[in-house]
């Protein structure tokens, strides 16, 4: 490990790709390398985390919630454990899509990582689809994600229409200061030459927007053995999760699970999780639905992500009608 450590943030609004793009990243990096990964979730069961470390990356989460509350000390506690573990050549940062960046920035430009971290430029997924709701374009973190970027990436161009990505390009041109560069892309493909530099430490517009708020001490997680359906949750930022970690042995339906997945009252479906099929990862953001083959894990993990308040038992019963096989007793 050389220090400084090159370090980059990964921004974005809720479903916009931050994790696929990362993927992308570690597939990417040059050969020797050691690259690790800080990732935050809203949700409380590290699913993130659990597909980056599919291509062998150090990850550690920080999950439910914004890693800069409690005046930075979760993303502290992580970064420095991470660090120290990994010895990176190359750390990335992953803050949930409903975070808000510049405490963030604050803290990895600190006093305390000033000659530890060296902060490249700030990189922002952007789907141009999204320019159209006045909810998105209206909301605070959308706002400084865009304005502490340095790289601005139109992500998804395509399942956009040609207009949809002008409209990105020129509401691009329209921002002041301008940002060092902008690119188009699809399925998160990214370019390795975007993580060099240095940032430019954009200003935000509303930098205390975020509410911080004080953090019990984390409950410990049952082991998975003696609790084999776990359920926990989690609101804020206008959002509600419901996660569940479940023994691996219970196998789910897949064709039942897609179409729970599907619900049109979830803005986000994520689950790494054993299916009569086998291992898969599932992904739904927006309508788009996408699954993948995965390694065997420790144990399932599923997460739903809502604008709306969710019955909790009654989904909770749904996602038991999927299972496909005998689960354990629990």
């Amino acid at each position: 490990m050389n220090l400084p450590i090159p370090t980059n943030l990964v921004l974005g609004f809720l479903g916009v790709g931050k994790t696929t793009a990362i993927l992308d990243l570690l597939r990417k990096k040059p050969d020797g390398d050691v690259w690790a990964v800080l990732v935050n979730e809203f949700g409380e069961v590290g699913i993130d985390g659990a597909i980056l470390e599919t291509e062998g990356a150090f990850v550690r989460e920080v999950p439910g919630g914004c890693m800069c509350c409690v005046a930075g000390l979760p993303m502290q506690i992580g970064l420095n454990q991470l660090i120290h573990k990994a010895r990176p050549d190359r750390l990335l940062i992953e803050p949930t899509g409903l975070g808000h960046p510049s405490q963030i920035i604050e803290t990895l430009t600190g006093e305390y990582y000033r000659d530890v971290l060296k902060l490249g430029p700030v990189i922002c997924l952007v789907d141009p689809r999204r320019l159209e709701e006045p909810r998105v374009m209206e909301n605070v973190q959308f706002q400084d994600q865009v304005a502490a970027a340095d790289i601005v990436v139109a992500n998804k161009t395509d399942l956009c229409q040609p207009e949809q990505v002008a409209r990105f390009d020129d509401w691009m041109g329209s921002l002041q200061p301008a940002k060092t560069a902008v690119f188009h892309t699809r399925q998160g493909q990214m370019n390795l030459d975007w993580l060099d530099g240095a940032t430019a430490l954009s200003e935000v517009g509303s930098p205390h927007a975020h509410h911080h708020h004080e953090s019990a001490e984390p409950e410990p997680i049952p082991d998975i053995r003696d609790e084999p359906w776990q359920r926990v949750s989690n609101h804020g930022q206008g959002h509600f999760s419901l996660g569940w970690r479940i023994h691996p042995e219970t196998v789910f339906s897949e064709t039942a699970l897609l179409a729970l997945s599907l619900d049109s009252h979830f803005a986000r479906f994520k689950a790494v999780v054993n299916t009569s099929e086998g291992w898969r990862t599932i992904n739904m953001a927006d309508g788009s639905l996408s699954v993948s083959e995965c390694e065997p894990r420790e144990l399932s993990r599923i997460e739903v992500i809502s604008e709306q308040s969710l019955d909790a038992d009654v989904l909770d019963n749904s996602l038991r009608e999927t299972i496909g096989y005998t689960e354990l007793s629990c």
